[in-house]
């Protein structure tokens, strides 16, 4: 029985690793195809593009994937994708927007929907929640390594554009308006080794998830964050202190 422990342990902890590594190649996947969708497919002509294909080589995501996912920007092999945002409220009334990279929008709703309704939430209509969030240019610089004290890199942001930096003891975070992400990005590239950037969602307030529907929130989250179709969830809540 131990050794049949052993291995249940190992596997379930395989199982997690392999969960979570799924998850940062799917948000991956999204950014390279915004990337190459907003700008040109050649990685050469392309900074963002190319800022997001060394993330992908940094979590070892393979070559196929980072291929496939600049093939579906760029129309090859005939399927069109869209982007789609779902809103709804989660289990203790909590806000929820979905993003999601379709080619099937009928079977992407329905699998949000139901991940919804199962889970004791339910889906709203566009815009019933989209108000409570802000969208933002953000960029991350990891501090390991880095040569350049907070005062350096805040100068640095605020001249790039930036409208507020946040610092913590392993990033330097750096907020920008949507429309000056670009330029703050290609300013601060010459510096600094960026580790994100991407225009995203901030709740501007949360909503704790009551004791009692944490496992249904929970649940929630983690089916909607394993629909292949779903790049993106953004939460307005936050959970009880003491619950991860």
């Amino acid at each position: 029985m131990s050794g049949h422990s052993k291995w249940h342990n190992i596997q379930g902890r395989k199982n997690a690793q392999d969960a979570k590594r799924g998850k940062i190649f799917q948000k991956i996947s999204r950014d390279l195809y915004q990337a190459a969708k907003a700008g040109d497919p050649d990685p050469a002509n392309n900074p963002q593009l190319r800022l997001v294909m060394d993330k992908a080589r940094a979590a070892n995501m393979p070559k196929d994937n980072v291929q496939r996912a600049i093939d579906k920007a760029s129309g090859v092999g005939g399927a069109k994708f869209e982007e789609i945002t779902y809103e709804g409220y989660g289990p203790g009334g909590t806000a929820i927007m979905v993003a999601a990279l379709t080619d099937n929008k009928n079977r992407t709703a329905a699998a949000v929907r139901s991940a919804f309704t199962h889970h004791g939430g339910s889906l709203g209509a566009a815009g019933s929640v989209s108000y409570m969030f802000d969208r933002k240019g953000y960029i991350v610089i990891l501090r390991d390594g880095l040569d350049a004290d907070e005062d350096t890199v805040l100068m640095d942001a605020l001249d790039a554009g930036a409208d507020d930096m946040k610092t913590s003891d392993d990033q330097f975070e750096i907020f920008t308006d949507p429309a000056s992400l670009t330029a703050a990005r290609d300013a601060l590239q010459e510096k600094y080794n960026l580790d994100t950037a991407e225009v995203t969602m901030f709740p501007q307030n949360t909503t704790e998830v009551p004791e009692a529907k944490v496992s249904q929130y929970q649940g929630l989250i983690e089916e909607l964050e394993d629909n292949d179709d779903v790049s993106d969830v953004y939460e307005a809540a936050t959970l009880p202190e003491g619950v991860e």
